[in-house]
């Protein structure tokens, strides 16, 4: 009998989603990664195999804010939406990671979108 862990599981939605969402350079893929501690977002342009704009919760500037969970979350949204405007994306298709949209992933969504992204 096999046992299959929360992690593999995750893995597997991932690559079930990734077969349908693909990143173009007119709208780029917005992936978001969590862990229990920190939350990363990459805009990715699928076509070209580049990463256009990051944003981390290791980064010194929001790590240096000292704050954590949903704030953490928010933080960094508002950063990768920000990054995203100055380098010209307006448009993105949002990759949730495999992971249910709620919670700190919906907080990362809802940032960007104030920021003035659009998916």
């Amino acid at each position: 009998m096999s046992t299959v862990s929360a992690a593999q599981r995750r893995v597997k939605r991932h690559e079930s989603m990734r077969n349908k969402i693909v990143g173009t350079s007119a709208r780029p893929r917005m992936s978001v990664f969590r862990s229990t501690k920190h939350i990363s977002v990459q805009i990715i342009d699928d076509s070209a195999g580049k990463t256009l704009a990051a944003a981390s919760s290791y980064e010194k500037e929001i790590k240096s804010k000292n704050i954590k969970g949903m704030d953490l979350a928010k933080e960094v949204g508002t950063v990768i939406g920000n990054r995203a405007k100055s380098a010209g994306i307006d448009k993105v298709v949002f990759d949730r990671g495999g992971f249910k949209y709620h919670g700190r992933v919906a907080a990362v969504a809802d940032a960007a979108r104030e920021a003035g992204l659009e998916f």
